[in-house]
C-alpha cells in the first residue's frame, strides 16, 4: 500500500535500513518517476535524506538532520556497492580510525581502483575525497561496524604506506610521521608485502619512516625487499631537490626535513 512521501525516510529507517534506490521510492511512494523526484527533492531540502550517487538516497535519523548527512562511514559502503566500485575508507580518515587521531581529518578519504575516476563531492560537512590504486583488490584490509552495517578500511600496514605515497594529501611528511608514531604496532612482513607492490622508492621510504618513527616486530622483510644493493639513492621526497646526505641504512636521499607534530 502507497505510503505519503513524507512518511518515506521512516519507512525506511523502520525497516533497518538507511540507503534505498530511486525505483524503490517509486515503489513504496506508488507515484510516478517524476512526482517521486520531486518529492525526494522535497525531502532534500528538509534534509530528511541525501544522495551520495545518482539513483541512491539515504534515510536521515532525527539525530543527524541538523546536518542533512550521515557521518562518511556509515554510507561508504552503500555508495560504492551502488557504484559497483572496490574501495576502502584511506589515508587520515583510516588513520584515524585506527587510533592516530592527532589532526582530525577534514576530508573523508576513500581508496578506489584505477578505473574511471571518482570525482570528489561535498554533502555538507561530509566531504569525500576519491584516490587510485592498481593494487585495491590485493592489499590488506579490515571490515569495521557501523551502524548501518560495515565498511571496509585500509589495514594500519596499507594505511602507513598509503600515507607515505601520498604525503600532500595526507598533511604533508611531518604529519605523516606524527601518525605513525601513534598507530601503533606494525607487522613489518605485511609493510614488505604492501609496500614491494608499489616500488623498490616505496619500500625504502616506508622503511625510514618505520625505523625513525614507528614500531614494527622486524624490518628484515623490508630491508630485502628494499634491495639496497642496487640503484642510485631514493629521494625522500620525490618532488624535492636533488641534493642531501643519503641515509646509508635505507638508501634514502634526505632531501627534506621530516618533524612530527608529538
Amino acid at each position: 500500500m502507497p505510503i505519503p512521501s513524507r512518511d518515506l525516510p521512516d519507512h525506511f529507517l523502520a525497516a533497518g535500513r538507511f540507503e534505498f534506490t530511486l525505483a524503490e521510492a517509486v515503489e513504496v511512494l506508488g507515484s510516478s518517476h517524476s512526482a517521486t523526484l520531486n518529492a525526494l527533492a522535497r525531502l532534500q531540502q528538509r534534509k530528511e535524506i541525501f544522495s551520495p550517487a545518482k539513483g541512491l538516497y539515504v534515510a536521515v535519523p532525527p539525530e543527524y538532520r541538523s546536518w542533512g548527512v550521515l557521518p562518511g562511514k556509515w554510507f561508504i559502503d552503500a555508495m560504492m556497492r551502488h557504484l559497483e566500485r572496490p574501495y576502502y575508507i584511506a589515508l587520515l580518515s583510516a588513520a584515524r580510525i585506527h587510533g592516530a587521531s592527532h589532526q582530525a581529518p577534514q576530508l573523508f578519504q576513500v581508496m578506489t581502483n584505477s578505473a574511471a575516476p571518482l570525482r570528489g563531492r561535498d554533502l555538507g560537512r561530509v566531504r569525500l575525497r576519491f584516490y587510485a590504486s592498481k593494487h585495491i583488490a590485493e592489499d590488506k584490509t579490515e571490515q569495521i561496524t557501523a551502524p548501518t552495517g560495515y565498511a571496509t578500511v585500509s589495514a594500519k600496514e596499507t594505511t602507513v604506506v598509503d600515507l607515505i605515497s601520498h604525503y600532500r594529501a595526507s598533511g604533508g611528511y611531518g604529519n605523516v610521521a606524527t601518525i605513525i608514531k601513534e598507530i601503533g604496532e606494525l607487522d613489518g612482513a605485511e609493510l614488505a608485502r604492501v609496500a614491494s607492490r608499489r616500488h623498490r622508492s616505496a619500500v625504502r621510504r616506508t622503511g625510514w619512516f618505520v625505523d625513525h618513527f614507528g614500531r614494527a616486530d622486524e624490518l628484515e622483510a623490508l630491508r630485502q625487499a628494499a634491495r639496497l644493493d642496487l640503484g642510485e639513492p631514493t629521494p625522500l621526497d620525490p618532488a624535492g631537490p636533488k641534493r642531501g646526505r643519503t641515509d646509508p641504512d635505507w638508501r634514502v636521499r634526505l632531501n627534506t626535513q621530516v618533524e612530527p607534530d608529538l
